[in-house]
């Protein structure tokens, strides 16, 4: 598990560096008062993908797209969208994320602790009773055979070569990133520029390919707390996996050493209560689960392998962090 560690310490460090886990940048995304993080988010997401497609026309990767995430209630990717709405709402709740919660508690952020610990019982809450009511709903076969069907990646679904869509994907990204810088010129108020702090982001990606030859992602670490949970009382079985509470715990270690080396990235404006906080929490981690992922292993990761899911999950964050945002001013 060391090295699930190393690569959360670096992932968490980045972070850190890029300041886009402070509260105030991810709520005032969501008010589009603020384009930190989505200049980040963009920097780190296209350069992730170009080097996880490199690995993978290496051979050194086999790594496969994301599959949808179904409940069976409206759709084969409801589960993506109501999953990545319910994200939206907690990250603009919370001012947070299930990757960033991480780096906000290593980071001093005493805000990090209520939405970690809200994540965390939204993480029993979905293995103990969640999970297994969309396990028990069945497809009809007709659903089941249509599922087989659906296209896994855009290229697929676009109909084109996976390396011109990979090239359009390219183009997209860096030319939001190059308007925004333009038109807006976000700050990071942190120890980097936005843009070089998503680079930072895509180099603990490479560091995680390299040494795991795996991707990035946090959101799986509440529901193994959640199986930890019910196994001790009794309640399941021992759960067989512990990397992703290795990768996240590398995390707050990262953030932690940047915080010390670097005083003025520890601690933040205190502009979210511990019941917000909590509350976002746990939509944070039942939303992630029900997503099948996050900002990080859908928005970073599942992008990276031109994953639709990814995609949809994606603007289904945003949708629902600004929407949240409306609602509450």
């Amino acid at each position: 598990m060391i090295k699930s560690f190393v690569s959360g310490a670096a992932f968490g460090a980045a972070l850190t560096a890029a300041a886009i886990h402070q509260p105030d940048a991810i709520v005032e995304q969501m008010n589009l008062r603020k384009w930190q993080m989505v200049t980040t988010f963009l920097t780190a997401s296209g350069t992730s993908t170009l080097i996880v497609n490199v690995f993978q026309r290496m051979g050194y990767l086999h790594l496969n797209p994301r599959n949808y995430s179904t409940l069976n209630v409206f759709g084969s990717l409801d589960g993506n969208i109501i999953g990545g709405l319910l994200i939206g709402a907690g990250m603009t709740i919370s001012g947070s994320c299930p990757g960033t919660v991480f780096a906000q508690v290593g980071g001093g952020i005493h805000s990090g602790l209520y939405t970690l610990s809200g994540a965390i019982l939204g993480g029993i809450i979905w293995s103990g009773f969640l999970r297994p009511v969309f396990q028990n709903r069945t497809k009809p076969a007709r659903q089941v055979e249509e599922a087989r069907r659906y296209s896994l990646t855009v290229d697929e679904w676009a109909g084109a070569s996976q390396t011109s869509m990979l090239v359009a994907v390219e183009v997209l990204f860096t030319g939001v990133i190059a308007a925004i810088v333009y038109l807006v010129a976000p700050e990071s108020g942190g120890l980097v520029s936005p843009v070089t702090g998503g680079l930072l982001i895509a180099g603990a990606q490479l560091l995680s390919i390299v040494t795991r030859r795996a991707l990035l992602g946090t959101s799986s670490s509440f529901e193994e707390v959640g199986d930890y949970f019910w196994w001790a009382i009794g309640r399941g079985v021992r759960p067989k996996s512990y990397s992703a509470i290795a990768l996240t715990a590398g995390m707050v270690g990262g953030a932690l050493i940047v915080s010390l080396v670097a005083p003025s990235t520890r601690g933040a404006p205190e502009i979210i209560g511990p019941n917000k906080a909590v509350l976002g929490g746990v939509l944070l981690a039942i939303g992630s689960r029900m997503a099948g992922g996050c900002t990080s292993g859908h928005g970073i990761s599942g992008i990276s392998l031109l994953s639709v899911s990814s995609f949809v999950t994606v603007a289904a964050i945003f949708c629902g962090g600004i929407g949240t945002a409306m609602m509450m001013k």
